[in-house]
């Protein structure tokens, strides 16, 4: 693997986790960002329970992709790590996966409720509800319980990578959230909006239920606003200008 490739993807997955008590997603060190390399056959992820505040490039931890090895860094990784492994493999468009326990998205996850889409700003990101899975079962979580845990999530979208792209995120019943995207940025911004869908929504079902209207929008609206930001036609922001331009 390429010293520099390997540089700027702890760079990325550093600047990512740092992220995540920023957003407020997490209380102590409950969350991690990984990214992978799937070139070289390996991820890097936070290593367990160091705080955000002492953690630097050196102390991210490098994993193969392929058996879960730890083949570079000198602390041991998140205890989501063999999570993160199941859904990169099962997803090959997936270039990094976030999770947390960001307060909110939790309380879906606890309630075994699924994040529904009552407006455009759900939609802008995720083309349908963010799911919750089912729950894990005594044999799942006797042996290789978080690989399981990646299971249930893989199940929950049926294996498919089309689900994955479109909707990127699932909450674990009675834990909490996971997402991804192309990258490690792109999966902690998922997370900062899942979190941010899930408040909205607690706020417009309380409301709803106080007036009595539980609509819900039209289709047409939720996928005007999906596609615009994502898929062949979508024409949301601007590439970056080259530089002095």
């Amino acid at each position: 693997m390429s010293e520099t490739i390997l540089k700027d993807l702890r760079r990325e997955v550093l600047a990512a986790n740092l992220r995540i008590p920023e957003a407020g997603l997490a209380t102590l060190t409950w969350g991690n960002v990984s990214g992978v390399d799937r070139d070289a056959g390996v991820f890097v992820i936070k290593p367990s329970g160091v705080s955000y505040a002492d953690l630097t490039e050196e102390d991210l931890v490098v994993v193969a992709l392929e058996d879960g090895r730890v083949v570079g860094g000198h602390l041991r990784p998140s205890t989501d790590t063999e999570t993160h492994r199941c859904l990169y493999r099962a997803f090959p468009s997936i270039g990094g996966v976030t999770h947390t326990h960001s307060a909110h998205a939790v309380a879906f996850a606890q309630a075994r409720r699924p994040i529904p889409v009552l407006g455009t700003t759900h939609a802008d990101t995720f083309n349908g509800p963010v799911p919750v899975t089912a729950d894990l079962t005594a044999e799942q979580c006797a042996q290789d319980y978080e690989y399981n845990t990646g299971q249930v999530i893989v199940a929950r979208l049926d294996g498919d990578p089309r689900r994955a792209d479109e909707v990127p995120g699932a909450l674990v019943s009675r834990h909490g959230p996971f997402t991804w995207g192309a990258t490690a940025t792109a999966a902690l911004e998922n997370a900062i909006v899942c979190e941010a869908v899930a408040e909205m929504a607690l706020h417009t079902l309380a409301l709803g239920s106080r007036l009595g209207d539980t609509s819900e929008p039209p289709r047409h609206l939720l996928e005007r606003h999906f596609t615009r930001k994502h898929g062949p036609d979508a024409y949301y922001g601007n590439a970056p200008h080259p530089p002095g331009v």
